[in-house]
């Protein structure tokens, strides 16, 4: 319970008047759940979390602050599965799939969510079908700040499942809502599917100052460090995305993926380890609403620092239209940039100006046509512009074991 104080003076005068709330016992006595301390506040209160685990699965509909609190020289509540593991919560906007939300928001605006940890482990899913999600945004705006999100995975048996998302930020699909999120200062990892996915035409979220990282080289399904997809908008800053590798036969993993959204800024970003670092692609079949092209035009990519992809290009721009300036790119196995003519005559009317490429078959593969390429560096390149999507010959490609061009797959819509 809550105090004396608050439960028979603010609350009882007013019901609708927001208040503080404590879950545990680290401050006095408190709710025993999240979950009870969230049906019993009013809307735009607070409620502190105490040290502690917490085994459920948590429903937000209202405007509410979650905050872990520090006592006892501690500070990490954790969110993990319940006795007997996840269950289903919700549906996926974009296909009706099942999901079972750890914490899901849903329907509301103004709900921030900080220093607390959400951990999928022993989720206790036996089978493909059911996807897990950390923190699901469906409809709902707010913030997650120094949160960390980790372990959103099935068992080995099950690693070619498509589920795991750290962070799912959802709208549109016809159901008319909204979400603006902000995810800051946050550690994401251990996801098998996505670290941080923002989803429909209704979705902007603003992603900064995060760590995400992927299984490492893992046989499984195919993961994705941060995903933009069928129109959401927003940006991507001061990121540092790690360790996104298949080693099974699907398809390459993920550090940045725009797919089918326009206009996101991509900026100052680390992106180290990943197979495939920087993609955008257009794809009508995801067309929606805001975008009713399905394109990955205009996007700004800039000042990002990219490593080691040992697997295709460090950027590859599979769209059009787009500002690539100012970015470091190292030890990648075709192209340094690619302007990417493969996905329906794209790869046209870009700015390539100001990069840094190092030890890469080309600095510069222009597939597509009318592009601005000047003012670039390059070191031990093989050609430092070359025309075409083909930088390696095909023997070349099979000792490397990659392909030039991007796999041709779309996101699984679960």
């Amino acid at each position: 319970m809550i105090s004396a104080g608050l439960a028979f003076t603010g609350l009882a005068a007013n019901p609708l008047v927001a208040a503080n709330a404590t879950v545990g016992s680290c401050a006095g006595s408190g709710y025993a759940t999240i979950s009870a301390a969230v049906a019993a506040s009013p809307a735009h209160s607070i409620i502190k979390i105490c040290p502690g685990v917490y085994p459920e699965q948590v429903v937000i509909d209202k405007p509410l602050t979650l905050t872990g609190i520090m006592a006892g020289g501690s500070q990490k509540p954790i969110v993990q599965a319940p006795a007997g593991g996840v269950q289903m919560n919700a549906s996926l906007l974009s296909s009706g799939a099942p999901i079972a939300a750890q914490i899901l928001v849903r329907n509301t605006t103004n709900v921030n969510i900080s220093a607390i940890t959400v951990d999928g482990k022993n989720n206790a899913i036996g089978a493909c079908g059911m996807d897990i999600a950390g923190i699901y945004y469906q409809n709902a705006s707010g913030a997650i700040d120094h949160a960390a999100v980790k372990n959103q995975a099935l068992s080995t048996a099950l690693n070619y499942c498509p589920s795991g998302e750290g962070i799912y930020i959802e709208s549109g699909y016809g159901s008319g809502g909204q979400a603006d999120v902000e995810v800051s200062n946050s550690s994401v990892h251990g996801y098998q599917s996505t670290g941080i996915t923002a989803d429909g035409s209704g979705t902007h979220v603003e992603v900064e100052d995060n760590f995400i990282s992927g299984q490492g080289p893992t046989a499984g399904f195919a993961e994705t460090g941060i995903l933009f997809i069928a129109g959401a908008a927003g940006s991507i800053t001061g990121n540092t995305v790690v360790d996104n590798i298949e080693t099974g036969p699907s398809s390459p993993a993920y550090g940045i993926w725009i797919y089918a959204s326009e206009g996101v800024v991509v900026r100052n970003n680390s992106i180290a380890s990943c197979q495939l670092p920087l993609v955008t692609v257009t794809d009508l079949a995801f067309a929606s609403p805001r975008n009713p092209n399905g394109t990955s035009d205009h996007t700004t990519i800039s000042g990002n620092q990219i490593t080691n992809s040992n697997y295709g290009d460090g950027i590859d721009a599979c769209s059009s239209f787009n500002t690539i300036t100012g970015n470091t790119i190292v030890n990648t196995v075709t192209s340094g940039i690619h302007l990417d003519s493969l996905c329906g005559g794209t790869g046209n009317n870009n700015i390539v100006r100001g990069n840094t490429i190092n030890e890469s078959c080309a600095g510069v593969l222009q597939g597509g046509a009318s592009n601005s390429v000047g003012s670039n560096t390059t070191f031990n390149v093989q050609s430092a512009v070359l025309a075409g999507d083909s930088c390696l010959s095909a023997a070349a490609q099979a000792a490397a074991g990659n392909a030039t061009a991007i796999p041709k797959l779309s996101p699984s819509r679960r």
